[in-house]
């Protein structure tokens, strides 16, 4: 039997593998693009193509940088027309093939202007140019690459009706929780209860979120009472959305394997126990804010309200595009934090909130894939129920590699070095290996596997944000 591809490619599996090495290849150039103009290292190579000092060159690490890009260019530029050639040659759809070639065709004019603006110098160029056209060859790779996925792995009927679930096979939870009869352990237990409530899984990341704000605005004058006050008004901001929220899915949460166990679902807590700990926090959480200044006070509200209200009741239970458009609530905190420091919103905060804002639909999906049956039985239309397994992880390439162009805006509005460029580009090559693998295995396995890279992946750009920021 013909192989689908020429050698040494031979099967789809390992033109899917060309294609993501090609993808993550483009990404790393687009990091060291970035790197070369921040630190303006073309200054120290004014020739093409190779790379000739000046005679007095201003900076070695210049130099080095300069032609680390230039090496990186030439071999992306292979993965790039190796990737053309077998996708001419090979049984790829249509719609691919095109989508490579455009992206081939975009490589060259970029090659080109990066000629131009090593030769002529930047104001020869449109600034961004160069960079808006790595963007754009990134973007038709990774859309090759997800089209190609979707064809080699995927099926049309792995979808799920969310308004008529399969019924749990397990008993229903038991309701009406009986509290220990020692008085330690009750209290105890109804404190453990009252701290499940405000989410704790949350706060770590997001306040490493509002962190990385004030560190953007601050740099190295970020001081401890501002800290203070953010992560604390933080804290109590987040405790009071999850509170909220147990409070207004609790009828839900007892259908659900993963939530049947919250303390409303077993009537631990009584409701309006609960709404009067989510009053206090929300109060509390302003109070602090504003000892800092009214804006940040005014996003911390909002951020209460969005999660509470706007996600919980409006946008979970009717639409599929909940997780995307609930990713605002993740982000607000980049912009508390950089309101605690300036009692503004900047251009670098907006950027900020753009990465985590496209980061939470690449990692909430692979949990909806794991949980995909538990989410049905609760009727909500989450995208692996009402669009199918196919479908979502299509759509988690698609957020992934916005989330790594997001990245590499951020880098590029802020004097964020070599440290933010290398971790971006390790965690950020992990979590979309770990994507592609997902297509393969389709396993509860491999779904948690993404979603634990995507939490090590913002995780680690987010502390490499304070890390750099603060050492400038």
């Amino acid at each position: 039997m013909a192989s689908e591809f020429p050698r040494p490619i031979g099967t789809r599996r390992r033109f899917s593998g060309l294609l993501a090495a090609t993808a993550v290849g483009v990404y790393l150039l687009l990091i060291a693009g970035a790197t070369t103009s921040l630190t303006d290292a073309a200054s120290a190579c004014t020739t093409w193509p190779t790379c000739h000092a000046p005679v007095d060159p201003l900076d070695q690490t210049q130099l080095v940088i300069a032609w680390t890009h230039r090496l990186a260019a030439v071999i992306v530029g292979a993965l790039v027309a190796a990737t053309a050639i077998v996708s001419v040659l090979g049984d790829v759809s249509r719609r691919v093939r095109w989508t490579i070639l455009v992206g081939t065709a975009l490589y060259i004019v970029q090659v080109g202007v990066g000629a131009a603006t090593a030769t002529l110098g930047p104001s020869a160029i449109t600034p961004g140019l160069h960079l808006s056209l790595g963007i754009a060859v990134f973007g038709a790779i990774v859309l090759a690459l997800a089209w190609d996925l979707e064809l080699a792995t995927g099926t049309d009927d792995d979808a799920l009706e969310a308004a008529d679930p399969e019924p749990i096979d397990e008993p229903e939870p038991a309701t009406g929780r009986a509290l220990p009869q020692g008085g330690i352990a009750r209290a105890r237990l109804t404190a453990y209860a009252y701290f499940k409530m405000m989410k704790p899984r949350l706060m770590w990341l997001l306040c490493l979120v509002a962190a990385a704000g004030m560190a953007l605005a601050a740099g190295p004058a970020l001081d401890v009472p501002t800290i203070v006050a953010t992560l604390g008004g933080g804290v109590l901001a987040i405790g009071a959305s999850g509170t909220f929220n147990h409070v207004l899915e609790r009828d839900v949460d007892q259908k659900m394997s993963r939530t049947a166990d919250r303390p409303l679902a077993v009537d631990l807590i009584p409701v309006r126990n609960a709404l009067v700990f989510g009053g206090l926090l929300t109060v509390a959480s302003l109070a602090v804010f504003l000892t800092i200044n009214a804006l940040a006070a005014a996003l911390g509200l909002a951020a209460i309200l969005f999660y509470s209200v706007v996600y919980t009741l409006l946008l979970k239970p009717n639409t599929v595009q909940n997780t995307v458009i609930g990713g605002a609530a993740g982000a607000l905190p980049a912009l508390i934090g950089w309101a605690a420091v300036t009692n503004e919103i900047g251009l670098p905060a907006l950027a900020l909130a753009g990465v985590i804002f496209l980061w939470t639909p690449a990692h909430f999906y692979n949990l909806a894939l794991a949980y995909k049956d538990d989410y049905a039985r609760g009727g909500f239309p989450m995208m692996p129920v009402v669009r199918g397994e196919t479908e979502t992880r299509k759509h988690i390439v698609y957020y992934i590699a916005a989330t790594l162009v997001g990245t590499v805006v951020l880098a590029w509005l802020t004097d964020l070095g070599a440290l933010y460029a290398a971790t971006v580009a390790v965690f950020g090559g992990i979590f979309l290996w770990t994507a592609i693998v997902l297509h393969f295995e389709q396993t509860e396995r491999a779904a948690f596997r993404s979603f634990h890279a995507s939490n090590a992946f913002l995780g680690a750009i987010l502390v490499v944000i304070v890390v750099d920021a603060l050492a400038l």
